[in-house]
């Protein structure tokens, strides 16, 4: 988790994300500090180890609180850098972070995809993409983040298989990242079906979650819009695995679907509205996931 230096409303991030709203106030930055806190504490509460790497003021990166769309690493080794849409946030591969993660985790091999940014093609990492790791398969949702060329790259190297499909708000508008309208986790897929209109695209990835024989649950696009596509499963010290979210994704999920969600896993929730609103992003973004 990078602990945010200059967080921020971002014009640069906001023309696609439509989950961004630009927040009144002097103390944006201070209250988003202390919502990142707040989740480190829950998590480090449940047994989950957390890494925090501090920003830097210079170069500003306003977007620094969601490491996920720009790093992501595997259970092979590999360590990988992204190509990003928006300029201000390519500074986000700062060297600090980078120094910080050799000293700690020297065996990955990296693989640097953030040429591609030179070609105007991207693909935001675990945001653009969602992991299956155990099936090996990369569900994605096109948008202006995604590119194709570049997930295909991805996958040929990372050894997965693409699952690529749109996916839509309520006004017809291309969701900006899969992981806002997508969870997996070790037995269940947390989906939204109806932002998936072409019944081809709905059915081919119905079939690849029932291939990688997982349940599935359907949440709606009005859930959606409160973040509940973008949770994370980890795995603390109790035996079972935790569900994390945000509060407001907690509070918009139905009694039945919280029972449903009790069977897999035990779920918690943190308050991150200063960081949903002005950023568009919630607890999944917040999260860089480091195999064990």
């Amino acid at each position: 988790m990078i602990r945010p230096c200059a967080f921020g409303y971002n014009e640069q991030t906001a023309v696609n994300n439509v989950f961004q709203v630009a927040v009144s106030g002097n103390d944006i930055s201070q209250r988003a500090l202390c919502e990142f806190d707040e989740l480190v504490r829950l998590l480090a509460s449940k047994g989950v180890e957390v890494h925090i790497v501090q920003d830097t003021p210079d170069p500003p990166t306003p977007d620094a609180i969601f490491p996920n769309n720009w790093i992501s690493f595997h259970e092979d080794g590999h360590m990988v850098l992204y190509p990003m849409f928006a300029r201000n946030r390519r500074a986000e591969r700062k060297t600090s972070v980078l120094r910080y993660l050799e000293q700690r985790f020297s065996f990955f091999q990296q693989i640097d995809l953030s040429f591609y940014e030179q070609q105007d093609k991207f693909l935001e990492g675990t945001g653009s993409m969602v992991l299956d790791r155990a099936a090996k398969i990369a569900y994605a949702c096109r948008s202006p983040r995604t590119h194709n060329k570049v997930l295909e790259d991805f996958c040929k190297r990372i050894g997965y298989t693409p699952c690529v499909f749109d996916a839509t708000d309520q006004l017809g508008r291309a969701y900006y990242h899969t992981n806002v309208m997508m969870t997996v986790t070790h037995r269940l897929v947390i989906i939204c079906l109806d932002s998936i209109q072409n019944e081809a695209d709905k059915k081919r990835v119905l079939s690849s979650i029932e291939a990688s024989k997982k349940d599935w649950l359907a949440i709606s696009q009005e859930q959606v819009a409160s973040f509940a596509g973008n949770m994370f499963e980890l795995q603390g010290h109790g035996a079972r695995p935790l569900l994390v979210m945000s509060t407001r994704a907690f509070t918009s999920l139905t009694p039945l679907q919280c029972e449903q969600l009790s069977r897999y896993n035990d779920m918690i929730h943190s308050s991150l509205a200063t960081i949903e609103s002005a950023g568009g992003g919630s607890a999944r973004c917040m999260l860089t996931e480091i195999p064990g």
